[in-house]
Parts: C-alpha cells; structure tokens; sequence
C-alpha cells in the first residue's frame, strides 16, 4: 500500500510537471517591472520567481542557476523545436574531433605568449572597483574590453569586434575572425569578465584578478598572438567575454540562446573561467571538468594539454548545474569543456571578495601561461 501511494503521488507530480502551464507574456512583463528575477534552479526543476534580496542569498549560500528572465520565451520557443525533431527522428550524437596535428605551427606561437602582456590587462581589469554587471564601474570595464580588442584587430578585415548589449548596464565582448575557406561551423572561446563582491555587489571592491581575470587575459593575449602572427583560419573563430556570469550566467544565457536560436553550427566551445591558483603544497595540474561537457571535446582537451602544457591533466569532481558558461552551450546543445586552475577544494578560496588578487599566495602567473597555450592550440587546431 505504501508502494502503491508513493507511486501515486509521483505521477501526480510528474503530471503536474509535464502540464505545468507557461509562464505567461503578461506575467513576464508584470514581474519583470517588479524587480523580480525568474531563475531556474535545476535541470528538470520548473522556473521560479526571486527578489533582489534572494538572488544574492541564493549566490551567498553557493546556489547556482540560470537567470532566465530575458530568454525565457525564446528557450519555449526552442524547447518547442527540439522537441518535435526528435519526434521526426533528429537525436544528436557525441562530437568527433581529430587528434592535434599542427604541432609545427602552434609551437612557435606559444613562445609569443607574454606574461607581461597579460599582467598588463589584468592591472587594467582589475583597477575598476568591480565589474558587477549592474554597476556603473561594471559597464567601464566592458568598454574598456572591447577598446582593448579593437586595438588588437584594427586593420583586418576580415575580424570584427563588437559590445552585445543586454537589459544591463555591462555590455558582453564578441569578436569574430571570419573563415578564409569556408563559412563552416564556429569554434568559440570564452571567458566571463565580469566580477563581484557578495558581501556588497554594487559598490563592494572586487578586483576579480582570478575570477575571472585570468580567463579574460588569457583570452586577449591568446587573440593578439594569432592577430599578430597572421593567422587567418580555415573555419570561423570567435572569443567571447561574457557579462553577468556572476548574476546567473546572464551574458552567455543570452548569447548561446540567440546562436541556437539562428541556427548557428557551433563546432567547439570552451571556457576559460580561473586560471591562476595553486594552493600552496599541491601539484599544478589542468583539470578539466567530467560534468555538463561533451566527452568527445574533453578527449581532445586532454589530448591538447598533454601536447601543448608543461602541466599533467587530472579529472576534477563534478561541476554541478550552472557552475560557469561552458553551461550556457551545453544547454543548447553545443559540445563544450572547461579547463580549470585545479581540483576543487584546492582552488582560490579568495573569489567573490576584495581579496580576489594577484597578491595572494598561491596567485602563479606561470600557471596562467599554461592555460593560454591550451586556447592558442584549441584555436588553432579547430580552425587551421
């Protein structure tokens, strides 16, 4: 009888799932106007509606979610869409990737990798008093971003460099370096520029030199060394820097739902998001993540660090739902991976405070160059 009640209450609960009714277009805008956030806080969960407060409770407590208020009509939308091509038949299957092979090409490149370079932007980066999305320090820093990869492309036709706006104050960073052959699949890489301070958003200084500092100049350094060094790829190649990751992944949430949303083939994506910790003791490792990734990228990933890194590779512990923006791809579909600084537990315990700096012991810029040289190679490896 117990079973038999148990089951019961489980396929009402299903039911109520499965039929549970739309948010609707006047409920969006209704709350919306209210402040009200709209996060969903589990893969299969239903969405639900917070307040400012509870949002930043949420981050507070470790919480992760997407944000979902912009794009929710247009996940219905695509939902919609998928779910009638797998009824007609369309299911995905793991992506492939050859081995690396351009080892003569890519290795001369990695030697053109400056740390200098990258001290350089991350003292810029970090000089704002944070990059909180909402702020107004925030929106100074995308600027400044996109000034900065401007500077870098000016002169090549074929590269564009441009802000993604949003409903935010902080502008997103897409830069495209358009396919000499072919138009092709793209293959981007991405990291969140954005920072923040949990214990005052707002106005709380937040330096974010390793969350996500590092990620965003390994990123600027690996497309200046391409830029310079003429390489003109075979297939698109796009960097990304993404706004309000810290908000609930609310930049790449917004981008990836649009890329899926044109039909955009995306051929590989990666996240740089950490990349400049060791604790004190422990060995320097790559290790990438095993959860919300596509497999057949990690094996390559793996692959690349192992022909292109000083570092072993290691398989971390498991990410979890909505831990960085490699999570905005994979919900789209897209085969993503995401290298990090090393095995949590052990990685900066600085992060969302004032103390997020360079200084910290344990901050290894010879680290950081080691992750650089794994985007330089996924660039060049998929594109060439």
């Amino acid at each position: 009888m117990k079973f038999q009640l148990a089951l019961l209450k489980a396929l009402i609960a299903a039911a109520v799932f499965v039929h549970a009714v739309p948010i609707s277009r006047d409920e969006l805008v209704e709350n919306s106007a209210k402040g009200l956030r709209l996060l969903q806080l589990s893969e299969d969960g239903l969405p639900v509606w917070k307040t400012e407060d509870e949002v930043l409770q949420l981050l507070r407590s470790g919480a992760r979610f997407f944000d979902v208020t912009e794009t929710y009509e247009i996940q219905q939308e695509l939902d919609k869409t998928s779910a009638e091509s797998k009824n007609a038949g369309e299911f995905s299957t793991a992506a492939t990737f050859s081995p690396p092979s351009h080892q003569s090409q890519v290795t001369p490149l990695l030697s053109r990798l400056s740390i200098s370079n990258m001290q350089s932007y991350l003292s810029s980066l970090s000089g704002f008093n944070n990059r909180y999305y909402r702020s107004q320090s925030g929106a100074d820093a995308s600027a400044w971003l996109l000034d900065t990869v401007q500077d870098i492309t000016r002169g090549r036709s074929d590269i564009t460099a441009s802000a993604f706006t949003h409903g935010w104050p902080q502008s997103s960073t897409i830069v495209k370096i358009a396919g000499s052959s072919s138009s092709g699949p793209v293959t981007i890489l991405g990291a969140h520029m954005d920072s923040i301070n949990l214990s005052n958003p707002m106005n709380g200084r937040a330096p974010g030199s390793d969350d996500d500092g590092t990620g965003t100049v390994n990123l600027i350094e690996t497309l200046r060394v391409l830029v310079s060094s003429g390489f003109r790829p075979s297939t698109p190649l796009e960097f990304h820097w993404y706004s309000g990751e810290e908000g609930g992944l609310l930049g790449s949430n917004a981008i990836a739902t649009s890329y899926k949303r044109a039909g955009t083939q995306v051929k590989a994506f990666l996240q740089l998001d950490m990349t400049g910790y060791v604790k004190p003791g422990t060995p320097e490792v790559v290790a990438i993540m095993p959860d919300f990734i596509d497999q057949g990228l990690n094996n390559f990933l793996k692959q690349l660090v192992t022909t292109y890194s000083r570092l072993p590779v290691v398989v971390n512990v498991p990410c979890g739902y909505a831990c960085s923006d490699h999570a905005s791809w994979f919900r789209q579909g897209y085969p993503t991976a995401l290298p990090f600084e090393g095995i949590f537990g052990e990685d900066d315990p600085f992060i969302h405070s004032s103390g997020d700096t360079t200084s910290v012991n344990g901050f290894s810029w010879s680290h950081s160059l080691e992750f650089a040289k794994i985007a330089v190679a996924f660039a060049y490896e998929l594109t060439a």
